[in-house]
């Protein structure tokens, strides 16, 4: 038989641990705190990465190079092929790819790349366009807006 089998009320829940309630339960005086420092102290809490005081990991290893990760621009992706699902004549931005479900946010910039082929004249609002994307929509009599 194992705990998971166990389908009567007695032991299917495990009691909490009540604390200070005197040195004959095992959790009595200290309540599992230890003595002193911060741990034992009421409401504390030591903040991720601290180590006590003692320098702490991330501050010991070495930081070298650049990274633009906060600063960099993370584009939705839309081919021109997909643009198809849309009439002849429509303007076609962020919001109208995102109900057509191309993209998964209208507030996420857009960046338009060429491949496949686009036959319906379509004014196209994006962020950004490849040379490929931007040649292509005119070829079909629609323009590329910058948005």
């Amino acid at each position: 038989m194992n705990l998971d089998e166990v389908l009567s009320k007695a032991g299917k829940h495990k009691a909490r641990t009540r604390l200070g309630r005197g040195i004959g339960s095992g959790h009595g005086k200290t309540s599992g705190r230890g003595t002193k420092g911060m741990g034992a102290r009421a409401g504390s809490r030591t903040r991720l990465g601290y180590e006590g005081g003692q320098n702490p990991v991330l501050a010991r290893i070495p930081k070298r190079g650049f990274t633009n990760a906060g600063f960099r621009k993370v584009f939705q992706i839309v081919n021109v092929e997909s643009l198809e699902c849309f009439d002849a004549g429509n303007r076609v931005d962020a919001a109208a790819m995102a109900a057509a479900g191309l993209i998964d946010s209208a507030a996420r910039p857009v960046k338009v790349l060429g491949r496949g082929e686009l036959t319906r004249k379509l004014t196209v609002v994006a962020a950004a366009f490849t040379a490929s994307a931007r040649e292509k929509i005119a070829k079909a009599g629609g323009s590329a807006e910058q948005g």
